[in-house]
């Protein structure tokens, strides 16, 4: 095993693991809730301006995730917030991602 080779206590190697978790988020979109618009803020929280609204039926590319303000939303309740672009960030609350965690590196 090689230093830059990292492990988890399953025995996966996290670097193999980040890269296909990357790639997944790099090639597909996730879809806005059914029936929400969904404001698109300027950070990852609730108390940053909104810049755009997303119309009902979008999908968007997540960047990277970071945490933020706790939102309930139509998927859960959750701090993660989705980066869709430069100063653009939608709670996860409202993203079908599959998955009640990060499904994108961190920003």
């Amino acid at each position: 095993m090689s230093v830059d080779q990292i492990t988890d206590a399953a025995g996966e190697d996290e670097n193999a693991t980040t890269e296909a978790v990357t790639t997944l988020a790099a090639a597909g979109s996730y879809p806005v809730a059914p029936g929400y618009r969904l404001n698109v803020r300027s950070g990852p929280g609730t108390g940053y301006s909104v810049v755009r609204v997303l119309s009902e039926g979008a999908r968007v590319q997540i960047n990277c995730q970071s945490p933020g303000t706790w939102v309930a939303g139509p998927y859960g309740t959750s701090n993660i917030w989705d980066n869709i672009g430069s100063g653009q960030y939608v709670s996860d609350a409202y993203i079908r991602t599959g998955s009640d965690g990060y499904v994108a590196p961190r920003c």
